[in-house]
């Protein structure tokens, strides 16, 4: 057999080995057993705790987020105050700034904000047709 022949071999059999995974299995979750831990790495596995628990709540706040834009009508009501309804201005890492239409600014979680719809701005029913709506004669005032 002539080296280049051999060189395809080698080549020809790379190719037919079984893929390799390309992400490792997933260990089962290991206990920790608390009681062998002293207070230095208690304190570190309660910070590791807390700071996952943050970046849970903070993904799960940034969920909500998406389903409101900038600009949007909407509504939410406060412990002890009236339905309020504004126009959301901003984003935040937790929250989004909501200015209400009397001009107060609030910070409020997205789970707490309902869209507003305005009668005024309903898109027109299926069953007129565009251009007999144009067709319509103006009224007069």
């Amino acid at each position: 057999m002539d080296k280049i022949t051999q060189s395809l071999k080698i080549a020809d059999t790379r190719f037919t080995q079984t893929p390799v995974a390309l992400h490792p299995p997933l260990n089962p979750p290991s206990m920790i057993d608390i009681d062998k831990l002293n207070e230095a790495d208690l304190i570190d596995l309660n910070h590791r705790v807390v700071a996952r628990l943050k970046y849970l709540q903070q993904m799960r706040a940034h969920g909500h987020m998406l389903d409101f834009s900038i600009g949007q009508k909407v509504a939410f009501q406060p412990d002890g105050h009236p339905l309020l309804n504004g126009i959301i201005a901003k984003y935040n890492r937790k929250t989004v700034t909501v200015i209400t239409d009397n001009g107060q600014q609030w910070r409020v979680a997205p789970v707490f904000l309902r869209r507003v719809v305005e009668a005024g701005l309903s898109l027109p029913t299926a069953t007129v047709a565009p251009n007999q709506a144009a067709q319509r004669p103006k009224q007069q005032v």
